[in-house]
């Protein structure tokens, strides 16, 4: 499968240990991952995500300067950017607690270079579509996928990455339902128990940006019991 699309991406490690960001960063230029920064703690983390705007975040629990889990919450009340966990805690109830946050997936310590590379893969093709995708109409707007943003009159809307992905996956079956367990798949990957409400969360708010009337969508429909489907036109 070519990933070359994906190495433009800005990678960024959130960790306190030299050795492993040395190791990761190595990892992935020699992947070929052009572009990586990093942060040392849980104060530079956030200063360097708002002014980097990084596409992927691989972050550590533990931070010198406070608690990993603390600054997912902080990263997820201004940006839907990717973040995986890389961490020594592999207990299920920091996994969950990890996931439940808002967290793409997580890796603990040691791992093997392959899994981190296929993870990150995984995560960014979630995430992020080739370039060159054909603009989408609807409705009341136009979605441009190569952009990541709605076109509406005359406004440019952008779309966070789970947007996107929500987005892309409906377009992909056009017209046809699109259950909860495969929207949350596609999102959330191989686990989606328990994100329902983030989805109609989600939902909502992407209503906001393409609907005229939110609360009567006629693009992005609610099949009761099922999930939803996008309704296009040429």
């Amino acid at each position: 499968m070519d990933n070359s699309f994906l190495h433009i991406k800005k990678i960024m490690l959130i960790d306190d240990e030299p050795d492993l960001l040395k190791l990761v960063s190595k990892i992935l230029t020699d992947e070929g991952f052009k572009n990586i920064i990093i942060a040392t703690s849980v104060k530079e983390g956030i200063y360097v995500i708002k002014n980097e705007k990084p596409d992927l975040i691989i972050l550590d629990v533990m931070l010198p300067d406070g608690d990993g889990f603390l600054l997912m919450e902080e990263i997820r009340s201004f940006t839907e950017v990717p973040v995986i966990f890389l961490t020594a805690k592999d207990e299920t109830a920091d996994k969950l607690a990890g996931l439940g946050l808002g967290a793409d997936d997580y890796i603990a310590k040691p791992f093997m270079p392959k899994e981190l590379l296929l993870r990150i893969y995984a995560v960014l093709r979630r995430c992020y579509k080739e370039e060159g995708t054909l603009l989408l109409k609807l409705g009341n707007c136009t979605i441009d996928f190569s952009r990541a943003e709605v076109i509406r009159d005359d406004e440019v809307i952008p779309l966070t990455a789970k947007e996107y992905t929500l987005l892309e996956t409906l377009s992909r079956n056009e017209g046809k339902i699109v259950t909860v367990d495969a929207i949350c798949e596609a999102l959330w990957g191989d686990n989606p128990f328990g994100y329902e409400n983030s989805l109609n969360a989600h939902v909502r708010r992407i209503r906001e940006k393409i609907e005229a009337e939110p609360s009567k969508p006629v693009s992005l429909i609610t099949i009761k019991g099922l999930g939803y489907k996008l309704n296009t036109r040429e």
